[in-house]
């Protein structure tokens, strides 16, 4: 039988009506990150690895932009 992966969420954070979790794993003593984006009617793994939390972050949002708002869309302040 397999082993199966088991997320170990460090971060949660919304943006928009989303809400990004950042997932922390490390292999080898190298810390990766992923960030899955949830949304009403399910979610995704919008980042599959980045080497910060704050690249991950950025990249999920960037995500959730050019998937639901068009590319050229701007989050507003």
């Amino acid at each position: 039988m397999i082993d199966p992966h088991y997320p170990n969420i460090v971060l949660t954070c919304p943006y928009r009506e989303f809400t990004i979790e950042l997932e922390q794993s490390v292999w080898q003593d190298v810390t990766t990150y992923a960030a899955w984006v949830n949304y009403d009617t399910g979610s995704a793994v919008a980042v599959p690895k980045a080497w910060t939390r704050a690249e991950a972050i950025k990249r999920a949002k960037q995500w959730i932009d050019r998937n639901f708002y068009g590319a050229n869309t701007r989050p507003s302040s």
